[in-house]
C-alpha cells in the first residue's frame, strides 16, 4: 500500500501543478478583474509569486465559485487508498449516503459513501474499526467542506480477519459440521491419547503434566507441529493423520494463547474440514478462556485451555477410586448372594432322603438283578439237557437215513444212464443228415443269388464313384476351404485378403484372395419328354 500511497502524493502534486497553470491562463484571459476585492468583497487573491505584490496589480482575482471549482477538478482527479479508525458514523432513514470520519493519531478526515456502494460492499460500519478506504477527495462548493468520497470500504486488520471467521463459520453451521448430533462421544476411560500441538510451547507441558497426574496409565502420543504461520494448518491436518495412524482413542488439538492473527490457523476452512471428518474424537483446547475458534465449533467438545482439554478426557483419581469401590461393593454383594443361593440349594439337597441313605436309590435294582441271577443259574443246566438230548436224536435219525437215500440217488442216476447211452448214437445221426440236407441246399441256391447282388454291388459303387469328391477333383476341378475348413461355395465366403486351402488332385495349395466378383449362374433342369426323365 506504500506504492499506492506515494503515487497518490505524486498525483497530487501534479493536479495542483495544473491548477496553478490555469490560473495563470485565467489571469491572462480576464480583463476586468484587475484589482484586489476589498476584504469583504468574497473573492479570492491567487498569487503566482513574490512579484504579484507590486503597484501595478499584475495578478489576477478569482471569485470563490471559480476558486472552489479549480481546488475540486484538483483534488477529484486524486485517487488515493488509506486505512483509518471509525471515530463517529452517521446513517439514517432516508439518507442517500452514509457519513462517517475515520482518523489516525494525527488526523481526522470525513468521509461519504453513497448508500449503493455501502450496501455492497458488505461492511457495517461501527465506531472504533479499523477499515480501508479508496476513494478520492472532493469539495462541497455550498458549504465550502472537503470529504473523501468513498469507492470501497473493507475491514482491515482483526477486523477484516474477524468478519471473513464469520463468514466461513456460517458457511460450515449451514452445512451441518457444527450440529451437536454428528459429534462423537469422548471415550471414558481411554488408554491411548493423543495430543496436537507445538512440541516447543508451554502447552503441551501442560497437558502431558495434566494427564500424567491424573490418569498415568494412558499411553500418550505427541505429533510436533507448527501452530503459526501459513502452514500451520497443513502441518495440523497431517499431525491428525498421524494420530489416527498410531491407532489412538482420543485426540487433543490445542495451543496457548496468542494475537488473533497468530490463532488463525485454527479458524482455517481446511482444519475446521479434517476435524469434522475425523473419526476419532477431537476435543481443542486453543488459547484462554473467552477465545473462541472454528476449529472448537467444529470439534466434538472444547475446552477452554490445553490444560482443561487434557481434563476433559481424563478422569480424577478420586472418581477412580469412587467408580472401584462402587464396583467393589457390587461385586461383594453379588458374590454373597451367590454363595447364599449355592449354599441354601446344598441345604435342600442334603435333606432328601436319597442323598442320606445311598442305599435307598439302589436297593429296588439290586433285588431285581439277585431274582434275574437266580431264575439264570436254574435254568442253564436245564436247557442244556434238552438240547443235549435234541441233538442225539436228530444224529441217531440221520445215521438211518443217510445210506438209504444214498442208495436211492444212485439207482436213478444208474438208470438215467443206461437211458441215455443207447438214444445218444441216434439223435447224432439225426442231426447229422439235416445238416447234410441244408447244405446241399445252400450249394444249389448260391450260384443264382450272387449275380443279381453283385449287380446291384456294382451300380452302388459306379454311383459312389461319380459322385466322390476325388473323382470331381480328378477331371480338374478344385475345392477351396477357409481356414476354418468350411467349404467357400459363395463369393462371400472369401473376402478379398482372406486364406483359402485350394485342394486340387496332387495336393493342396495355400493361397490368398485378391479380389472377387459374382457371376450370376442359371441352372435349368433338362426334362425328357419321352419317359420323364430328367
Amino acid at each position: 500500500m506504500g506504492d499506492r500511497g506515494e503515487g497518490g502524493r505524486a498525483a497530487l502534486a501534479d493536479a495542483l501543478e495544473r491548477a496553478r497553470a490555469a490560473t495563470a491562463g485565467a489571469s491572462a484571459a480576464s480583463g476586468s478583474c484587475t484589482a484586489a476585492p476589498s476584504s469583504g468583497s468574497g473573492s479570492a487573491r491567487v498569487a503566482d509569486g513574490p512579484d504579484a505584490t507590486d503597484a501595478e496589480g499584475a495578478s489576477t482575482a478569482l471569485s470563490v465559485s471559480a476558486a472552489m471549482a479549480l481546488a475540486k477538478g484538483a483534488l477529484e482527479g486524486v485517487v488515493v487508498r488509506l486505512v483509518g479508525e471509525v471515530s463517529e458514523t452517521s446513517s439514517k432513514r432516508g439518507y442517500k449516503a452514509v457519513y462517517f470520519t475515520v482518523k489516525d493519531a494525527d488526523a481526522a478526515l470525513p468521509c461519504m459513501m453513497w448508500m449503493g456502494r455501502y450496501k455492497a460492499s458488505g461492511v457495517d460500519l461501527a465506531v472504533g474499526q479499523l477499515v480501508e478506504l479508496t476513494g478520492r477527495f472532493t469539495l462541497y462548493a455550498a458549504k465550502g467542506r472537503m470529504n473523501f468520497d468513498v469507492f470501497s470500504i473493507e475491514l482491515a486488520g482483526e477486523g477484516r480477519l474477524r468478519a471473513q471467521v464469520a463468514a466461513l463459520a456460517r458457511k460450515l453451521e449451514a452445512e451441518g459440521l457444527m450440529d451437536p448430533a454428528r459429534k462423537l462421544p469422548i471415550p471414558q476411560f481411554p488408554l491411548t491419547i493423543g495430543i496436537v500441538t507445538s512440541p516447543r510451547g508451554d502447552a503441551v507441558h501442560d497437558m502431558l503434566r495434566t494427564l500424567r497426574n491424573r490418569f498415568p496409565v494412558a499411553r500418550v502420543f505427541v505429533a510436533g507441529v507448527q501452530v503459526e504461520g501459513a502452514q500451520a494448518a497443513a502441518s495440523i491436518v497431517e499431525g491428525m493423520r498421524s494420530m489416527y495412524r498410531a491407532g489412538v482413542e482420543v485426540m487433543l488439538v490445542g495451543r496457548g494463547g496468542g494475537s488473533y492473527e497468530d490463532m488463525m490457523p485454527f479458524n482455517d476452512e481446511a482444519l475446521a474440514r479434517a476435524i469434522a471428518a475425523c473419526p476419532i474424537p477431537v476435543v481443542t483446547g486453543i488459547g484462554h478462556e473467552p477465545d473462541t475458534f472454528i476449529a472448537d465449533m467444529v470439534a466434538d467438545r472444547r475446552a477452554s485451555t490445553p490444560t482443561y482439554a487434557a481434563m476433559a478426557v481424563t478422569p480424577t483419581r478420586e472418581s477412580l477410586a469412587e467408580l472401584f469401590c462402587a464396583h467393589a461393593r457390587s461385586l461383594s454383594m453379588s458374590a454373597g448372594r451367590a454363595v447364599e443361593r449355592a449354599a441354601a440349594e446344598v441345604r435342600r439337597c442334603a435333606e432328601r432322603p436319597v442323598l442320606r441313605d445311598p442305599n435307598l436309590l439302589l436297593a429296588a435294582p439290586m433285588q431285581g438283578v439277585d431274582l434275574a441271577s437266580e431264575r439264570l443259574f436254574r435254568a442253564i443246566p436245564a436247557n442244556l439237557e434238552r438240547d443235549r438230548a435234541t441233538l442225539d436224536r436228530q444224529r441217531e435219525r440221520l445215521a438211518r437215513l443217510l445210506p438209504e437215500g444214498v442208495a436211492r440217488e444212485r439207482a436213478a442216476l444208474e438208470r438215467c444212464r443206461e437211458r441215455l447211452l443207447p438214444a445218444l448214437p441216434a439223435n447224432l445221426e439225426r442231426d447229422r443228415m439235416r445238416v447234410g440236407h441244408a447244405r446241399q441246399r445252400l450249394a444249389s441256391l448260391g450260384p443264382g443269388l450272387v449275380p443279381r447282388f453283385g449287380q446291384q454291388a456294382a451300380l452302388a459303387a459306379a454311383r459312389l464313384e461319380d459322385l466322390s469328391p476325388l473323382s470331381v477333383i480328378g477331371r480338374g476341378y478344385a475345392i477351396a476351404r477357409t481356414q476354418e475348413g468350411a467349404v467357400a461355395k459363395r463369393v462371400e465366403d472369401a473376402p478379398p485378403g482372406s486364406a483359402l486351402e485350394v485342394t486340387v488332385s496332387d495336393g493342396v495349395l495355400a493361397c490368398r484372395v485378391e479380389s472377387a466378383r459374382r457371376e450370376d449362374i442359371e441352372m435349368i433342369l433338362w426334362e425328357d419328354e419321352d419317359n420323364g426323365d430328367r
